[in-house]
């Protein structure tokens, strides 16, 4: 009777024994003894099972090997010691130097050697802790995991996870390694069956040649898809760009930024700022908006292009930059304004469609539509096509040297216009200096003679410091001269005549504002 009530108990110890299933766990089913253990004892006094030597069993296709293990009936808790090995249905194998469960709140300890393996993936630590009302295992002294089949492997210090599901949640040095791939953040949330991993910290990605950071987001291990949230950058050999969210998506070769959108491209000194931005490396394509700005860097200045909207984009091996709608540059050398312009860094080239005025020094040039030919920053020539005009203020809100015609070419000389070609109906309206007359200080002292108001088909007019130094007519022209004391307000002014002068920008802060 004695032997009898040991093997009932031994039954019950197994049953309370094995942790990894819950409702296992309540059922306390028939325990099938597997043959080798040496010896079975049992203490009535104290109700304590104790098996000792090659101890193995079998519980619902669960089984358990140790080398010892002790059932306390009182406490409904059991330790194993020695080699400790579960099996849960061939699928799950758990092993360790020692274990301790508690049946009353199902909570197991693992100690030493710890290592959780199934057909996907394999877990090592020193020790472990399994809630089986949860179904949800942790550590919090290191740990790693590893892929059996993606060879991707994941340590942290402490480490929660769910067998069944394959969800890991990794906290505190947690570091990331698959092929080509490696990440280092301070939380992380693993989806095992997606490959995609969720952040809660500061985080470095490294794919190959590609660096990336953010504070908060997700990222696919497999596809390289991600969205990288709050203080976001990803940098590549050529460009660089980040924002408040960077949506990445290499597998059609194409990024988005929303908010604070900064873009480097250092094939072609350019940089662009805007709120919303898309990026296409498959395309050659680009495209942003929200106090869009295109940034193009020079030895000695930086220009900037502003609009509502900025493309960018090859074609026949050219990049092409259009700026639409409320189109604005500034450099320290000129700047410009119209409804839209076109930029080719490569061609050094700029059109400007609708209303276009070019400031430079002190000439404002206006038309229906421009093309400016540049040598790094400067200014080379301007083409100005249909009701053109050049205005230079040569005495404050009074007098304007002025030039106007059909079409007009302005050639600029160390960034100061040095002659214009006028081509049909060329009018030209400009106050001649005298300086013959000299101070006290021998300092000549220059007076406005008049002005003359000369007509001509074609005409060529070269300047220094926007005055008029000489003018070659190629037919015969028609014109007057007016003393200053004669002056006609109605005759000052050539056709078109309209100082915008205001409107120019004096910053690359000034474009957005205007």
């Amino acid at each position: 009777m004695i032997y009898k009530s040991n093997i009932l108990k031994s039954a019950l110890l197994v049953s309370a024994f094995f942790l990894l299933s819950p409702i296992v766990l309540g059922q306390g089913k028939v325990l099938e003894l597997i043959p080798g253990t040496d010896r079975l004892e049992y203490d009535e006094k104290t109700g304590v099972h104790k098996l000792i030597g090659n101890v193995n069993f079998i519980y619902q296709g669960n089984t358990m090997y140790c080398d010892s293990a002790y059932y306390f009936e009182k406490k409904n808790a059991v330790k194993a010691y020695g080699k400790v090995h579960v099996n849960k249905r061939d699928t799950l194998n758990m092993f360790c130097d020692s274990l301790y469960y508690d049946g009353k709140t199902k909570m197991a300890k693992l100690w030493g050697n710890v290592r959780v393996r199934d057909n996907e993936f394999k877990l090592t630590t020193d020790s472990l802790d399994y809630d089986a009302e949860k179904g949800q295992a942790f550590y919090t002294s290191g740990g790693r995991v590893e892929g059996i089949i993606s060879r991707e492997v994941l340590t942290s210090k402490v480490g929660y996870f769910h067998p069944e599901s394959k969800n890991f949640f990794f906290s505190k040095e947690v570091n990331y390694k698959g092929k080509d791939l490696t990440m280092t953040t301070d939380t992380l949330r693993y989806l095992y069956h997606q490959k995609k991993a969720f952040f809660y910290g500061p985080t470095d990605i490294h794919l190959d040649s590609t660096d990336m950071y953010c504070e908060s987001g997700w990222y696919n291990t497999e596809t390289q898809e991600g969205s990288l949230q709050q203080n976001a950058w990803i940098s590549r050999p050529k460009t660089y760009i980040s924002g408040d969210t960077l949506l990445y998506q290499p597998t059609i070769g194409t990024s988005i930024g929303i908010g604070n959108v900064y873009y480097r491209d250092s094939t072609q000194n350019m940089y662009f700022n805007g709120e919303y931005a898309e990026f296409s490396d498959s395309s050659n394509y680009s495209f942003i908006t929200g106090n869009a700005i295109a940034s193009k860097e020079f030895d000695t200045d930086t220009m900037h292009l502003h609009a509502d909207t900025l493309y960018s984009f090859k074609k026949d091996s050219i990049e092409y930059i259009r700026a639409y709608h409320q189109a604005a540059v500034f450099s320290n050398q000129f700047q410009c304004k119209a409804d839209s312009i076109s930029y080719s860094p490569q061609d050094d080239l700029m059109e400007l469609y609708t209303h276009p005025m070019v400031w430079s020094n002190g000439a404002e040039l206006k038309g229906d539509f421009m093309d400016i030919h540049l040598k790094d920053s400067v200014i080379e020539r301007v083409n100005i096509h249909d009701h053109s005009t050049v205005l230079m203020e040569v005495a404050q809100d009074s007098f304007y040297n002025q030039i106007g015609g059909k079409d007009i070419i302005a050639v600029f000389k160390d960034n100061k216009l040095h002659k214009t070609f006028v081509k049909g109906n060329a009018i030209t309206v400009f106050f001649p200096e005298d300086d013959s007359e000299i101070s006290e200080d021998s300092i000549p002292i220059k007076k406005r003679m008049g002005m003359n108001r000369l007509y001509a088909s074609d005409l060529r007019i070269d300047l220094d410091s926007n005055e008029v130094i000489g003018i070659t007519y190629l037919e015969t022209p028609d014109g007057a001269f007016y003393p200053m004391d004669q002056l006609n307000k109605d005759d000052q002014y050539i056709p078109g005549f309209d100082w915008k002068m205001a409107l120019r920008p004096k910053s690359r802060e000034e474009l957005i504002e205007k």
